[in-house]
C-alpha cells in the first residue's frame, strides 16, 4: 500500500521540475491526480509518466491560474472526475526577475497574479471539499526567497512572502475542519527555472550551501509527500524549508 492510496490530489503547474516530480511521487504512493498547466498538452508527459507509476486515475487540465472563474470551474469539474478532494499543492509559479529601478508594472503583476492570486483562487474554490475531506491537506510551493527577500527578485520575493503568510492563515481557518495547510520553501533547486543562470552565478549559490550540492526536485516532492500522508497530520501553519542548508 501506498501512503496516499485513493486520496484525490490537484497539483498545479505540473508540467515540469518541482510540480512533475511532486506528481510522480504521488503517483507511486497511490494517489489520484488532477495534472494543471497553462495548457492541457503541456502536462501530458507528466500525466503519461504518472500512469506508467501505477496511478489509476490521472486527468489533465489546462489553466490559467489567476483567472478565479478558470479555476472555480476546473476545481469543480475535478471533484466530479476524482470523485472528490483531498490534497491542494499550488505549485505554478513565473518569474521576471529584475532590479527595482527597472521592474515594470506587467512583470510585477504577472508574477503576484500567478504565484500568489493563482494559490489564492485555487485554495478558495478548494475550501469546501477539502473540509468535507477525512485528509484535507494544503501544500503551498514558496521559496527562501519569501523569507529572505533576494536582490532582483523584489516581485518574486513578495509573491512567495505573501504566499507564506497567506498560508498561515488559511490553516488557522480550516484547522477546525481537520485540514492542515503548510509551505515547503525549496533552496536552490535544479530545474528549467534556474538552468539558464550564469555559471558563476551558481558557483556562488553553491559555496552557501552547507550540504555542498544543490537540490533536486525529488528533495521537495520527498517533503510533500510526507506532508499530504498521515505522517503530516498534525503539522499545520508551519514552513519546511528544504535548502540544504542554505539560510542556516
Amino acid at each position: 500500500m501506498g501512503a496516499l492510496d485513493g486520496r484525490k490530489a490537484l497539483i498545479t503547474g505540473a508540467s515540469r521540475g518541482i510540480g512533475r516530480a511532486i506528481a510522480e511521487a504521488f503517483a507511486k504512493e497511490g494517489a489520484d491526480l488532477a495534472l494543471v498547466a497553462t495548457a492541457a498538452d503541456r502536462v501530458a508527459a507528466t500525466a503519461a509518466a504518472c500512469r506508467d507509476l501505477g496511478a489509476k486515475t490521472v486527468e489533465a487540465f489546462g489553466l490559467d491560474v489567476s483567472n478565479s472563474d478558470a479555476c472555480n470551474a476546473v476545481v469543480k469539474e475535478v471533484q466530479e472526475k476524482l470523485g472528490g478532494l483531498d490534497i491542494i499543492v499550488n505549485n505554478a509559479g513565473v518569474t521576471r526577475d529584475n532590479l527595482l529601478m527597472r521592474l515594470s508594472d506587467e512583470d510585477y503583476d504577472l508574477v503576484l497574479n500567478t504565484n500568489l492570486k493563482g494559490a489564492f483562487n485555487i485554495t478558495r474554490a478548494a475550501a469546501r471539499p477539502l473540509m468535507k475531506s477525512k485528509n484535507g491537506r494544503l501544500i503551498n510551493i514558496a521559496s527562501v526567497v519569501g523569507i529572505a527577500g533576494n536582490a532582483g527578485q523584489a516581485n518574486y520575493a513578495a509573491s512567495k512572502g505573501g504566499l507564506i503568510a497567506f498560508t498561515k492563515s488559511v490553516a488557522k481557518e480550516l484547522s477546525g475542519r481537520g485540514v492542515t495547510a503548510n509551505v515547503i520553501a525549496p533552496g536552490f533547486i535544479e530545474t528549467d527555472m534556474t538552468s539558464g543562470l550564469d555559471a558563476k552565478v551558481k558557483e556562488e549559490a553553491l559555496k552557501g550551501i552547507r550540504l555542498g550540492r544543490f537540490g533536486q526536485p525529488v528533495d521537495i516532492a520527498n517533503a510533500a509527500v510526507f506532508l499530504a500522508g498521515d505522517t503530516g497530520a498534525y503539522i499545520t501553519a508551519q514552513v519546511l524549508v528544504v535548502d540544504g542548508g542554505m539560510t542556516a
